[in-house]
């Protein structure tokens, strides 16, 4: 079954007018990537109703926004021909997600990638859902397309743990990374069973980790409910553009400018060092979907 999802229509009720949106849509290019256009797209959506007061998930929101935003990035008009765009029936797709107990990709988001990987024609037994173990991985070792999903958080190692972190287990020696505050994180995209491999990434901002007080700390009175996600081909402009939010949130919370402890360097490393993709706002082109309030960008 394709995963059930909010309309154009409920996203244009949160706030974005359906004059410039009829406009946009008709303006989108037939196809677009990151690599062929001079700005890098990333999408921010968001709904308001993705989550509910006690921040218990609404899953068809989800997949409408997962739906919506890939569309966008793509320049499609139809979310299932935007995924063709990303996937075909022929690739061994690994969907590298993350298991943090404290803050994980929630499962629904997981399921709404596997459909719709399977929607674009892949067989289900070429598809694997794995945080650790992707080394052992059969799926992950023939892989052909990797799409890349990680929650936004602050990090006593690396400043943030974002995208470009994500794939830290695709080495096995992970701590090699963390001198320099783990400034080299780079360099693993650049390794053959990852690198030219990934169609998407996406950064989940639903409650964000703003702020963390030690290795694997965790703390809900520095998460808050932005109910997003952050998504591109690019993935140094999808994590500079979250952390660009991480730090509007921090100055929002305490009252000054506060650097994160280490500093997230490793996303401008990842630009200047190893041309993995660019930090460089004037650069990105954001595109701003839903729902507005709080945006912080």
């Amino acid at each position: 079954m394709k995963p059930k999802g909010i309309t154009r229509r409920d996203f244009l009720r949160d706030g974005t007018s359906a004059t410039l949106a009829g406009a946009f849509f008709l303006s989108l290019p037939k196809k677009l990537s990151a690599q062929s256009e001079k700005a890098a797209r990333v999408v921010l959506i968001r709904a308001r109703d993705v989550l509910d007061d006690q921040n218990k998930l609404n899953g068809a929101v989800l997949s409408g926004m997962l739906d919506e935003s890939v569309a966008i990035l793509v320049g499609e008009k139809e979310p299932l021909q935007a995924w063709k765009q990303l996937i075909k029936p022929s690739d061994i797709v690994g969907i590298k997600t993350n298991g943090w107990r404290n803050l994980r990709v929630p499962p629904e988001l997981e399921q709404a990638i596997n459909t719709r990987v399977k929607d674009a024609g892949v067989k289900e037994e070429n598809i694997s859902i794995r945080d650790g173990g992707v080394l052992e991985d059969p799926v992950f070792q023939k892989a052909t397309a990797l799409i890349n999903a990680r929650p936004m958080r602050a990090h006593s190692f690396s400043g943030v743990g974002t995208c470009i972190k994500n794939y830290i287990q695709f080495i096995p020696n992970r701590s090699s990374m963390h001198p320099d505050g783990c400034a080299d994180l780079a360099s693993i995209w650049k390794l053959p069973i990852v690198q030219g491999k990934t169609r998407l990434n996406i950064l989940v901002m639903l409650t964000p980790l703003f702020h963390t007080t030690g290795p694997r700390g965790f703390n809900p009175q520095y998460t808050w409910a932005y109910k997003g996600l952050l998504v591109g081909t690019d993935p140094v402009a999808v994590d500079a553009t979250g952390l660009r939010i991480l730090h509007a949130k921090r100055r929002e919370f305490f009252g000054e400018e506060r650097q994160l402890n280490p500093p997230a360097k490793h996303i401008q490393v990842a630009d200047t060092k190893y041309g993995l993709g660019t930090a460089n706002p004037e650069k990105i082109e954001l595109i701003k979907l839903g729902w507005q309030e709080g945006v912080l960008i």
